[in-house]
């Protein structure tokens, strides 16, 4: 396993972490969503599941979360995490393990992220994994939870929250945030998704939930999958759910 500090288009530090296969079958990047970090439960299982098909993975901390890169979480944006991905993949390219197609594996924001690349870059993806996926901007703002959380967001200009994966460590993120996902909508692209797409969500997920998905599955064109995890919220932790998702991602990468 290879640890490495790189740095952006805005020369901000981003961690980076590649675990080479002995015997490389493929290239997949996994990112965190909002917040989030590279050793979550969640996406190391994702990641897990990558591994144990023989593949090189590599994780990253995003700018402007609460991992080991640069920024503050304050100000993320879909902006930074995105081309985070772009450079990360960048850095990738001048390296001994990567290939091309690779497969891109992401959640919630990072899902966005991902899926996004994947509809501007479709020679370069051999598949897409968006999991709890943000499908849009406008999408995200007609949930109940964010109408509950909205109009006092804006008015204070931040809002906070207390981590899930983190208890105890309270997390802050400007309204400026909603100001710039509100430019991005994975529906006018996603017919140029040719490529396999494993869509999962949590039933219970009141952040991404499952009628987003269904909208997005229905506008692939190619190869899909849609899988529902029972009883299973935005974030999953449970340990059978994480199971039953690296039999669902190593029985789908099985048919890639």
């Amino acid at each position: 396993m290879i640890k490495q500090i790189i740095k952006n288009r805005k020369s901000q530090k981003i961690a980076v972490i590649v675990d080479i296969a002995p015997k490389q079958k493929g290239l997949a990047f996994v990112m965190h969503g909002l917040g989030g970090f590279k050793e979550q439960p969640h996406i190391q299982a994702f990641a897990q599941a990558f591994r144990k098909k023989g593949y090189t993975v590599i994780l990253f901390d995003a700018t402007n979360s609460i991992g080991e890169s640069h920024g503050k979480l304050e100000n993320a944006t879909m902006t930074n995490y995105y081309e985070d991905l772009e450079d990360v993949i960048s850095w990738a390219s001048g390296q001994n393990f990567y290939q091309e197609p690779f497969i891109l594996c992401g959640h919630s924001l990072g899902a966005m992220s991902a899926a996004l690349f994947a509809e501007k870059n479709q020679l370069k993806v051999k598949a897409l994994a968006p999991i709890s996926l943000a499908v849009s901007g406008k999408l995200s703002e007609q949930t109940p939870d964010f109408k509950k959380i909205s109009k006092d967001w804006k008015k204070n200009g931040i809002r906070e929250w207390e981590s899930s994966s983190q208890p105890g460590l309270i997390k802050s993120l400007k309204w400026s945030h909603v100001l710039d996902r509100r430019k991005y909508d994975l529906l006018p692209g996603a017919a140029k998704l040719n490529m396999p797409v494993l869509l999962i969500v949590g039933d219970w997920d009141d952040v991404t939930p499952l009628e987003h998905q269904k909208i997005f599955y229905k506008k692939i064109t190619g190869k899909k999958q849609l899988h529902i995890i029972k009883n299973a919220p935005h974030t999953f932790v449970a340990k059978e759910q994480l199971d039953e998702i690296k039999k669902i991602i190593k029985k789908w990468i099985e048919g890639i």
